[in-house]
């Protein structure tokens, strides 16, 4: 956390809170953009995995809870100056079903990482055609929509869907608890699949009915201001009754906006505890262009579209060989990783180890780890790591590159680009350039910039985003890389049978 600074332009502050999946983040910035103090809630045990396949969050007990702390611990240190306008981002797609009075009436399912509806994917596909799913609403269904977990609650949790009255994602819950207002932004309803009509831009109502059978919530513009903080909502957060609250969106677009990844052909990388990429698209370039690997959604700002992909795994993988091996620093490992040769030294690893989004869509995809020699060491494996996720991310960009256009710029943020060797593994396995920006606090600042341009502090089309340093391949490391790649994209293919049917003892084991 930062000392606070005053306010010197007389404009106020601005919160954007950003929660994330394993901590929450909030900051206070000036319309000029500069960065007054902020403050992180870590919480890495808070997404619960009771099974195979499910991911849950409670809602009040970890997101509420930790809005409630970031706003007590930051509007103190606002140094006299107003907050004049709030914005929240967050983990989705989620479903959160909460019942009249607002009460959650279960856990928070999260979005694609929760692999749960596996048959509702296939029924609503079958019911409504995977051409017309994909033609009205840019993406083929997947873990990641939301409909599916919601016919599953149906189909599995009966007595808890009756209790149901509305639903959220992870931030709109929060603006619930703000403002009292029902409200869902354009870009994380465009996720809410098939619900969503992304060339008319509102809920396709027929679709929408038969699979969520619950009012609807009003469609609004992440930057658009939708209510105020109530009384009830001041006393608890200490946020001034009045404040201008705006709709939010996704954490990962909200992250993108703060990067400055809002013009065609630009995608950002975020590198965290998964693996996510967006990129700005021309609308016109995807009319009939919808590509059922990638996610088309509506962007940040009106009329803007943009494709995205998902890993399911990338940080939560280098966490994993870090417990795997104990008491070790992460910075050590790094440092031992580094000393290693490009390919491990004949050590190849898929990273799915909880099923993989994009490219394969397999929510029964698992790890595989090829070549492991008794001379390996732990290093060896943090490497491998590092470079499945590489490979996995080369798929991916090479998806973004066509039909609609080339990736012109590469923006990497997260936690992941604190440290040099995985940026530049990336880098090396793909041949692009990175930029890193020099602001690196992510989605939280993109919320602030958000709630600057819908209170009317800023031009809409400010952008706060200042370049920092460049990733550079290297030729020599690409050369090996090269060499691979085939390799890799032949492993899941290979083992794929295999480990579905480990995958079904595992779900079989699962009680």
């Amino acid at each position: 956390m930062s000392d606070a600074e005053p306010d010197t332009t007389g404009a106020g502050l601005l919160l954007g809170i950003d929660l994330g999946t394993g901590s929450s983040k909030a900051v206070l910035a000036r319309a000029d953009g500069t960065v007054v103090t902020s403050a992180v809630v870590p919480r890495p045990n808070s997404v619960v995995m009771a099974r195979p396949g499910w991911a849950e969050v409670d809602p009040v007990g970890v997101w509420w809870a930790d809005v409630v702390r970031l706003c007590r611990e930051l509007l103190p240190q606002a140094a006299g100056s107003p907050v004049v306008g709030v914005c929240v981002s967050g983990v989705g797609p989620c479903l959160v079903l909460c019942d009249e009075t607002d009460t959650p009436v279960r856990p928070a399912i999260l979005y694609g990482i929760d692999t749960r509806a596996t048959a509702e994917i296939d029924e609503l596909t079958d019911r409504f055609g995977a051409d017309a799913v994909l033609a009205r609403g840019g993406t083929a269904l997947s873990t990641q929509a939301v409909g599916p977990k919601a016919l599953w609650v149906q189909r599995h949790e009966p007595e808890v869907w009756g209790r149901a009255a509305r639903w959220y994602n992870s931030s709109s819950f929060v603006v619930r608890r703000l403002t009292g207002e029902y409200v869902l932004d354009h870009h994380t309803a465009s996720q809410c699949d098939p619900a969503y009509d992304l060339a008319a831009q509102d809920w396709y109502r027929p679709w929408y009915d038969d699979v969520f059978a619950l009012p609807a919530p009003r469609l609004a513009w992440p930057a658009e201001v939708i209510g105020a903080v109530t009384p009830v909502a001041a006393e608890q957060t200490g946020l001034p009754a009045g404040t201008p609250v705006c709709a939010g969106t996704v954490d990962a677009w909200a992250e993108a906006f703060s990067a400055g990844v809002r013009q065609p052909g630009e995608v950002m990388l975020m590198y965290g505890s998964t693996m996510f990429f967006v990129a700005v698209a021309e609308p016109q370039q995807l009319a009939g262009a919808r590509d059922p690997l990638l996610w088309t959604t509506a962007g940040v700002e009106p009329g803007t579209l943009t494709r995205a992909a998902g890993m399911s795994t990338s940080g939560s993988l280098t966490g994993w060989v870090a417990d795997l091996v104990g008491g070790v620093p992460f910075e050590q490992l790094v440092a031992e990783a580094s000393q290693v040769p490009p390919g491990s030294d004949g050590l190849l690893l898929l990273p799915y180890f909880a099923g993989e989004r994009t490219p394969v869509f397999d929510p029964q995809a698992r790890g595989v780890v090829a070549g492991l020699h008794l001379r390996h060491t732990r290093a060896h494996l943090f490497r491998a790591v590092y470079e499945g996720i590489g490979f996995g991310i080369r798929q991916i960009l090479e998806l973004l590159d066509a039909p609609a256009g080339t990736v012109s710029r590469l923006v990497a943020v997260g936690g992941g680009t604190k440290g040099s060797l995985w940026t530049q593994i990336v880098s090396d396995i793909t041949g692009r350039e990175q930029t890193v920006p020099e602001q690196a606090i992510g989605a939280s600042y993109g919320d602030a910039l958000l709630a600057a341009i819908g209170t009317g502090l800023v031009p809409a089309a400010t952008d706060w985003a200042v370049p920092g340093r460049t990733v550079t391949p290297s030729a020599a490391s690409r050369e090996v890389y090269d060499g691979l790649a085939d390799r890799y994209a032949a492993l899941y293919p290979a083992t794929r049978d295999i480990v579905h049917h480990l995958a079904g003892l595992q779900e079989s084991g699962a009680g």
